[in-house]
């Protein structure tokens, strides 16, 4: 298969088959036009992985070493969107997506005629995709893979309780002087342990004679009220917070405040926006096609086709790509001198036709092929090393002003440890084994200082060691997310027995838990530590004095 043989004198011909409708009749239009062409070669619109799903073969399990490379997110989104749109597909026509293309593999080899993959990888297709979009255009796609969250009132509570993360260490570092004292935040955190202790006792207790989903909702009820009504208005929990120190009422209280605000602007946000008219890609939009009139067969247009909302220059310039990606590989069989039936959806039949009668208007080979970097500022590489010059610029300043080395190794400890505390903590809270955990806790510290790095990695190299995942396991997601009637816990429970929703979970509650760790490290815990040494103000000036002694041991060493 794909073998292109040697170049002869004689130039081959190329008749392309537009297929028109994702149904038999297709499937008859292809066998036809094969058998009356009689070619020396069937060019189908499909790459190695497709055609192996199509034939029914389960896709290589997920390798360690591919995780660490990056590569394995876009087998996911790769696969998750096939799965998505061929099972959407597949249950509005009653076909199977795809079987024009093995109609003519299988006719192909009924007639001994060489069959040949003309398309472009689907990994690299998806992974060009992903990097033309926006951060916006990111959250709503994941969120509406996972969550359905498509619409502007879900999008603005995800953007809120990211903001509220970020915000709320700002408020610690930055609340006494907006106001917010010891005594206030003492009163918040005494209404989070009230709302904790009341919610947990109220689901206790409604759980027995409620569903689960009306258990959460009454438990959450009364324990925001508890909380908004006995620790903040009449202070009943304030003895409580007090024996635990000001410490804790500074972090708590902070980071509460943080998440309200977040969330209410979130869904303010969202819900005047939704106002407005702002509507995103509906995820039902599929039930409005006509078998008759859905003119593309491919399934990989149709999923470009699906998503075009969330990104149509993006979508339109993978299709334009894909058309001369098949006319580059058509080309080439047609210079060996074979004859060749090319078998494509409708959609892409004018554009590859147009490069097969002028290949000189075909964009360069190397432009179709291998990752993309969207083309724009890498702000994330460009942070990440100024994070990470930044990290070792901190400690080198202390050390070159004087300040003791006991001091830089207890600072460092401290970092250490609350990194790996959050990240190995999260991460067995997800379900990772105690060896995973324990890695992802120990090189914590590290991919916290470079932010290209993600201790979930680590952990999620250590689990697929010991638990393979592969990625078919996306359509038993599919399945138990589309179940509507399952309460919530036992379908996040039967989610969790799926290998490849657990290493996800793992991956990202260990990344979480670092990004968290670090947060609270810089607000909370090195002021503590800043109180050594004069305080923040201390810190400023011995960061100073460090970098003019490390200017004059530079001038005498070229001098």
């Amino acid at each position: 298969m794909n073998d292109q043989g040697a170049s002869t004198d004689r130039e081959g011909r190329v008749r392309v088959v537009g297929t028109a409708h994702v149904s038999a009749e297709s499937v008859r239009e292809v066998e036809a036009a094969i058998e009356e062409e009689r070619p020396d070669a069937v060019a189908v619109e499909l790459d190695e992985g497709r055609y192996r799903q199509l034939q029914g073969e389960t896709p290589d399990d997920i390798e360690p070493g591919d995780l660490l490379r990056g590569n394995t997110v876009f087998q996911f989104l790769a696969y998750w969107m096939l799965s998505y749109v061929q099972s959407r597909l597949g249950e509005k026509f009653d076909v199977t997506p795809g079987a024009d293309m093995m109609a003519a593999v299988d006719t192909a080899e009924e007639l001994c005629i060489d069959v040949a993959l003309v398309d472009r990888d689907i990994q690299t297709t998806i992974q060009r995709f992903w990097a033309r979009l926006g951060p916006l255009e990111k959250a709503r796609l994941v969120g509406g893979l996972v969550f359905g969250v498509t619409d502007a009132r879900g999008i603005g509570l995800a953007l809120g309780v990211a903001a509220g993360v970020i915000a709320g260490p700002l408020l610690g570092l930055f609340g006494p002087s907006l106001g917010l004292t010891v005594p206030l935040l003492t009163r918040i955190t005494g209404g989070v342990l009230l709302a904790l202790a009341a919610g947990l006792v109220t689901h206790t207790l409604a759980d027995t004679v409620l569903d689960p989903n009306d258990a959460l909702v009454a438990a959450g009820g009364v324990g925001v009220a508890a909380g908004l009504l006995g620790g903040v208005g009449l202070g009943l929990a304030d003895g409580a917070v007090g024996a635990l120190g000001p410490f804790v009422a500074r972090v708590v209280g902070s980071l509460t405040l943080g998440l309200a605000g977040g969330v209410s602007v979130g869904l303010v946000t969202g819900w005047l926006a939704h106002r407005a008219g702002y509507v995103a890609a509906d995820a039902d939009e599929l039930d409005d096609f006509d078998v008759e009139e859905l003119t593309d067969a491919d399934v990989v247009s149709v999923m470009m086709e699906e998503f075009r909302a969330f990104s149509p220059a993006g979508a339109r310039a993978l299709i334009d790509e894909r058309d001369a990606y098949i006319a580059h590989e058509l080309i080439r069989l047609r210079e060996t001198g074979r004859d060749v039936v090319a078998v494509v959806g409708a959609g892409h039949r004018e554009g590859i036709e147009g490069y097969l009668d002028a290949p000189e208007t075909l964009p360069p080979w190397e432009s179709l092929v291998g990752t993309d970097s969207g083309g724009g500022v890498p702000w994330l590489k460009a942070v990440g090393v100024l994070v990470s010059v930044g990290f070792v610029a901190f400690f080198v300043l202390l050390a070159m002003a004087g300040v003791r080395n006991g001091f830089l190794l207890r600072l460092f400890a401290a970092w250490f440890v609350v990194n790996g505390v959050f990240a190995a903590g999260l991460a067995r809270l997800a379900g990772a084994r105690w060896d995973s955990t324990l890695v992802g806790g120990l090189v914590a510290w590290m991919t916290s200082v470079n932010p290209l790095l993600a201790p979930g990695w680590f952990t999620g190299y250590v689990e697929l060691r010991h638990n393979p995942v592969n990625v078919s396991d996306i359509g038993t997601l599919n399945e138990l997310l589309s179940d509507e009637e399952t309460p919530i816990r036992q379908l996040v429970a039967e989610m969790f027995e799926v290998p490849l929703f657990k290493l996800i979970m793992v991956v990202a509650m260990t990344n979480v838990g670092s990004m968290i760790a670090s947060l609270l490290f810089a607000v909370y815990v090195l002021p503590l530590f800043a109180t050594e040494i004069g305080g923040v103000d201390g810190v400023t000036r011995l960061m100073i004095e460090g970098a003019r002694n490390s200017a004059e041991l530079l001038w005498r060493i070229v001098t």
